[in-house]
């Protein structure tokens, strides 16, 4: 008999403990109220003695669905369009710009590479200096010997594939809802008329774990919670060595830099661009810049797509076998004063074949000000405003993909 695929791990319950409540029924032999709550990787019932005079106060679905505080107007599903051999593309995925934006065809024009053990142990200091500036020059680069395991890279792909093979009802059942991000659908459709981008996505919020939301981690296929759980788990670590190191090269204590993601949040999302015959009348995700502190992602099959912006043209990233591709994000860029800026990057479509792509993003702890560190503003003084990070997600979400756009609207100044 096959076993029933594992919940993913939530925060263990404790008393004064913050926890994810799932449902409650009242014990008829005692009289106690018991509560259904995530314990040591299990859903379990939790009893509940009342204090005398006092109130039991439960969060409900609305608020649940409110955790985000920014969502997606439901869309068709592109993968469903693309199998029906269209003949003609729904206006609203025809975007002209991308039949006229520049790319590079230059195949000497790559992002760098860096070797994560040479970081760690080599001698001197030409490792730190190749990785300061491919942080500065290119805020982005393929990262080899990062220690990620590589069963649990190979399981991931393999289980993100499978689950875009489903059939589109067993995949509907973790649809986005209103006021969230999280699940299957898209994301940044903010009005009915905007031009939409030809992709697919399948979201979590992985951290902090106690807002993990158990109704859109997937049951299917059934190794896939789990094996989600591992991945983040690892890229969390790698995240913060990460940051350590860029910490090191910006001259600020590493602790300062980890500790604005100390219990920060992280969000996990397979990126599916089904083929199109008319690939160069849409685009896959549209030009922008990350909100998070870095990025980091790879690619799931063969076919490329990912296009970074240099110097006014389009540079095509060619996956190195068993990569992380790591880019710098808004957060990053205004923490370090814009010594290291997040590049605008988009994604461009086969049109035989399927690309899949899968994006860990690390972004600062909920509630946090976030703004230049006194030790990298220099004579210049700072070149962005102090802001709370919540708003400028809110900001960041409410408005479609165009470039820097909610990076720009904290700048001080021309930079």
């Amino acid at each position: 008999m096959a076993m029933a695929p594992k919940k993913p791990y939530m925060k263990s319950t404790k008393v004064k403990r913050s926890v994810r409540l799932n449902s409650w029924r009242k014990n008829t032999q005692n009289g106690l109220m018991k509560w259904k709550a995530c314990r040591s990787k299990k859903w379990d019932w939790v009893p509940v003695k009342p204090l005398p005079g006092a109130f039991i106060v439960n969060f409900g679905d609305a608020i649940e669905n409110k955790a985000d505080e920014y969502g997606s107007i439901p869309v068709p599903n592109v993968q469903y369009l693309a199998m029906n051999e269209l003949k003609e593309i729904p206006s609203r995925y025809i975007q002209p710009k991308a039949e006229t934006d520049r790319v590079s065809i230059d195949e000497s024009r790559e992002i760098p590479v860096i070797d994560l053990q040479e970081l760690l142990h080599g001698q001197g200091g030409d490792q730190m200096a190749s990785f300061h500036t491919a942080c500065k020059d290119w805020g982005f680069f393929q990262l080899i010997n990062h220690d990620v395991t590589e069963g649990i890279i190979e399981k991931i792909k393999g289980d993100a594939e499978e689950f875009f093979r489903l059939p589109l009802e067993k995949k509907e059942a973790y649809a986005q809802q209103p006021e969230t991000i999280q699940g299957y659908g898209q994301a940044f459709v903010v009005s009915e008329e905007q031009k939409l981008d030809w992709r697919d996505i399948f979201s979590l919020r992985t951290f902090p774990i106690a807002e993990r939301l158990a109704k859109f981690w997937p049951t299917s296929p059934t190794s896939f919670s789990e094996t989600i759980e591992r991945y983040v788990e690892e890229l969390q670590q790698l995240n913060l060595r990460l940051l350590e190191l860029i910490a090191k090269n910006l001259g600020v204590d590493a602790d300062k830099l980890t500790n604005t993601c100390k219990n920060g949040t992280q969000w996990f999302r397979i990126n599916y661009y089904p083929p199109c015959p008319q690939a160069d009348k849409v685009i896959g995700i549209s030009p922008h810049s990350d909100a998070s502190l870095i990025t980091l992602l790879i690619q799931v099959n063969e076919v490329e797509g990912l296009q970074i912006k240099k110097n006014g043209t389009w540079v095509p990233v060619k996956p190195l076998p068993g990569a992380f591709i790591v880019n710098i994000g808004d957060a990053l860029e205004m923490l370090s004063n814009g010594v290291y800026k997040s590049i605008e990057h988009r994604g461009a479509i086969n049109p035989e074949r399927e690309r899949l792509s899968i994006a860990v993003f690390q972004l600062p702890t909920s509630g946090i000000l976030v703004g230049p560190f006194e030790e990298v503003l220099g004579n210049s003084g700072a070149k962005y405003k102090t802001v709370d990070y919540d708003e400028y997600m809110k900001s960041y979400f409410g408005t479609k993909l165009e470039g820097k756009r909610a990076l720009d609207l904290v700048k001080l100044g021309e930079i």
